[in-house]
């Protein structure tokens, strides 16, 4: 992949180009940003780059033997790490889950950890990078480079390693080997030990322009400009999400009905319906249910923003605001706060594992208390 396949983020591009024409790149970055900003992308597009012996001053030459094996992810200086799901015996690595890994970046290289867990058909587990992967990054990057260059590690997610893992990280990058480069891509850098932030270069990845979403939308889906500018304008900067409003609206729908169906029997006060709706929800897998309540965050933040009038600053399909223009009064300064709270606790709790039936039902009796605020 080549900085010109990566959506938008030309002063994320221009920094990591001026620094590697300079010498001066460091031997570990940290790139955060959330899902569909780009950092993954980022990452592939620097490692072709660093790797590159015809690169020029925009680019990676795209031609060269080392360009050609970036690309087609067989180059045996690149290495990934990402995280897995454990095998119940032997050892567990992103060795053993590396053809669904390259068949993944191979079909996209914008996507998140649900469709990851989707990929390896394991959508209801807690992905990790366990121990064993610890070992795995340092019997990689203790061999020479094959081809004489750079060695480059791209870690997608740090922040599921487990306490060992990210242990071992930290000692490699405290004593880094020359011409060895570490590209972290985060989503939650805040889950990372200080310790290894400290140890790299953090480049933090902005939310792409309604206009770089309209741009690609236009040239990569063929969408007319005013459907395109309608997609991205809901997308909140997230290549994913735009793609995902175009291939799932079926999904995106079943959310708002979700969303629609608890503040409906909130307002009512149908406890048994609440029950029904706290049941199906736990039908869901677990990324599904952090899905459908990372909508709802959204969901209850756009509402409460159209009480001002001000429809620059909404991002909502015409289904959504239709709702909200009779719905939004109900979220307003007095509830916004506490509502963006239970749901957000709720989220972590189902996280943590804790029974489904009790997180939703618990968040539709405090979704009645707070729209009577």
């Amino acid at each position: 992949m080549r900085f010109a396949d990566v959506i938008g983020q030309q002063e994320v591009k221009d920094v990591l180009l001026a620094q590697v024409r300079a010498g001066r790149l460091p031997h570990a970055l940290l790139l955060t940003g959330d899902t569909g900003y780009g950092t993954l992308a980022l990452a592939l597009a620097l490692a072709s780059y660093v790797m590159c012996p015809q690169q020029g001053d925009s680019d990676s030459c795209g031609e060269c033997s080392e360009c050609i094996k970036t690309d087609k992810l067989i180059h045996p200086d690149l290495h990934f790490s990402f995280p897995v799901i454990k095998k119940s015996s032997g050892t567990t690595t992103s060795d053993t889950y590396l053809k669904e890994w390259l068949t993944q970046l191979t079909s996209e290289k914008y996507f998140d950890l649900t469709d990851w867990l989707r990929t390896i058909g394991t959508e209801n587990k807690q992905a990790i990078i366990p121990d064993d992967e610890a070992d795995n990054i340092i019997r990689k990057l203790s061999l020479s480079a094959y081809e004489g260059g750079w060695k480059v590690m791209v870690i997608w997610l740090p922040e599921k390693m487990n306490g060992s893992a990210a242990n071992t990280l930290l000692k490699m990058l405290e004593e880094p080997s020359p011409k060895t480069l570490f590209i972290l891509c985060s989503e939650h850098p805040e889950q990372l030990l200080d310790t290894i932030v400290s140890r790299t270069q953090r480049i933090d990845v902005p939310p792409l322009s309604v206009e770089d979403l309209t741009k690609a939308l236009m040239e990569r889906r063929g969408l007319d400009r005013d459907t395109a500018v309608s997609v991205a304008r809901v997308a909140g900067g997230s290549w994913l999400k735009a793609l995902k409003q175009i291939c799932d609206a079926d999904d995106s729908k079943a959310m708002l009905q979700c969303f629609i169906q608890l503040m409906r029997l909130a307002y009512m006060r149908d406890l048994p319906g609440l029950m029904k709706w706290s049941e199906g929800m736990t039908t869901l897998t677990r990324e599904q249910q952090k899905a459908y309540l990372s909508y709802m965050q959204q969901m209850l933040r756009e509402n409460f923003i159209y009480n001002f009038g001000r429809s620059e600053l909404n991002f909502m399909t015409p289904q959504e605001a239709d709702f909200a223009y009779k719905f939004a009064r109900f979220i307003n300064e007095r509830n916004i706060i506490r509502f963006a709270e239970e749901f957000a606790h709720a989220q972590r709790d189902v996280a943590g594992n804790v029974n489904g039936k009790t997180i939703f039902f618990n968040l539709a009796l405090q979704t009645i208390i707070l729209l009577r605020k």
